[in-house]
């Protein structure tokens, strides 16, 4: 199964159109959004997972979207801890509501999980320590 995450960036004039519906109904592909601040006649972005078996699917669906007046962008950005200098306090995951993030019960050492992972960055601010980083 091909999985893509991408940065849509909607102008004012589309961001009422259905088009996650159109990537669904015609191009047959599996969307998860991640993140979403749409607003009408605003400009708006979403984060958005699309999965599909046929990578050239997911490529003719973000065709779609840059045809409709869309920027789609791949996501660059990425998470990352200092293992080595995580002290385990476990604030980050009090703040990461996808639960990237957990303690292991057994070892009480920091987990994350990049597959539940929405970028949402609430865990950079969280870490005491500032071992959580979003690198580009």
């Amino acid at each position: 199964m091909a999985k893509k995450r991408v940065v849509l960036t909607f102008p004012p004039s589309i961001s009422g159109k259905p088009v996650t519906y159109r990537l669904v109904k015609d191009y047959d592909l599996s969307i998860n959004i991640l993140r979403a601040q749409i607003n009408p006649r605003e400009e708006g972005k979403m984060v958005l997972e699309v999965q599909n078996s046929s990578e050239e699917q997911i490529e003719a669906g973000l065709a779609f979207l840059a045809n409709q007046g869309i920027t789609v962008e791949r996501v660059a950005q990425e998470i990352s801890f200092n293992e080595e200098e995580c002290i385990d306090c476990g604030s980050c995951t009090a703040v990461c509501r996808p639960q990237a993030l957990s303690l292991d019960p057994t070892t009480w050492k920091l987990v994350f999980d990049r597959e539940k992972c929405i970028m949402c960055e609430m865990c950079v601010p969280a870490c005491p320590v500032g071992v959580i980083k979003v690198s580009f």
